[in-house]
């Protein structure tokens, strides 16, 4: 059956609604050593370093259909990177634009009108003292002042890092006037990020959503269903621990999921 097409509201001006996506990223891994544990944040930091945020974010701005102004990328030492982009519009066409409450591309070109907006992603790497513990997070901002939503770009960035937990929160705001005067505080339907998703995400997620509808806000936490902790050891493989050890290091990864997924301390796996 045929989707039904959005209602164009034929705007005074320009879109004047500011739409913003904060997307974060966690990937966790089990380093027993202090050597692999720096051996987890080397490897970190060249997969993810300035120059492959840049190819990333560089694709987001494509997705969106934005003209790329200037970007600034700088590596940290001893670890970290940050990228800054700033874009800005670019003439629309109208048939291609599109905010329908689905996932978005992986990736397809969107053109649409952007002003003074702009893409950041920073990488915090760390890892835990003692407990073996390592985590990576990348948190990526992208605002955007125009007629498509930054939620097309979503799809595209999950599929971008490998990830353990995910949170995203989306929010609109200032607003638009019609021709007639009216203001317009949001310019598309939304009833839950996750339906920006694609389905193979939405099934290996478990999801929790918190949303204020009247304000314009959404948020959603994601954090993976399937556990298999070959994935998780760095440095070393499941043949070099004992029975007992791999279930107090998978305890381990399991209390820090949760806390970072709940936001909370847990009580500590001995």
């Amino acid at each position: 059956m045929p989707k039904a097409k959005q209602r164009k509201i034929k705007l005074h001006g320009f879109n004047n609604l500011t739409k913003s996506l904060s997307f974060n990223i966690y990937d966790i891994c089990y380093a027993q050593t202090e050597e692999h544990r720096a051996e987890y944040i080397a490897y970190i930091d060249e997969v993810y370093n300035a120059t492959r945020l840049t190819q990333i974010i560089t694709e987001v701005a494509d997705i969106i259909g934005a003209n790329i102004l200037d970007v600034s990328q700088q590596d940290y030492e001893p670890q970290g990177a940050s990228v800054v982009m700033l874009i800005s519009e670019e003439p629309v066409v109208s048939e291609q634009v599109e905010n329908v409450e689905e996932p978005g591309p992986l990736p397809e070109t969107v053109l649409a009108h952007l002003d003074k907006s702009h893409i950041t992603v920073h990488t915090y790497p760390e890892s835990h003292p003692q407990g073996g513990i390592s985590t990576f997070r990348a948190d990526i901002d992208v605002s955007t002042c125009g007629r498509i939503s930054p939620l097309r770009a979503l799809n595209y960035l999950i599929h971008s890092f490998e990830s353990d937990i995910v949170t995203v929160d989306y929010r609109v705001r200032g607003f638009t006037r019609d021709i007639r005067g009216k203001k317009h505080y949001i310019d598309h339907k939304i009833n839950s990020i996750q339906n920006f998703l694609a389905s193979d995400t939405r099934e290996s997620y478990q999801m929790i959503d918190v949303n204020v509808y009247q304000e314009h806000i959404f948020h959603t936490k994601m954090l993976l269903k399937n556990f298999d902790i070959d994935n998780y050891l760095f440095g070393m493989g499941r043949g070099d621990y004992t029975a007992a050890e791999l279930k107090k290091i998978e305890r381990r990864l399991k209390r820090e999921m949760s806390e970072i997924f709940y936001g909370r301390n847990m009580v500590r796996a001995r």
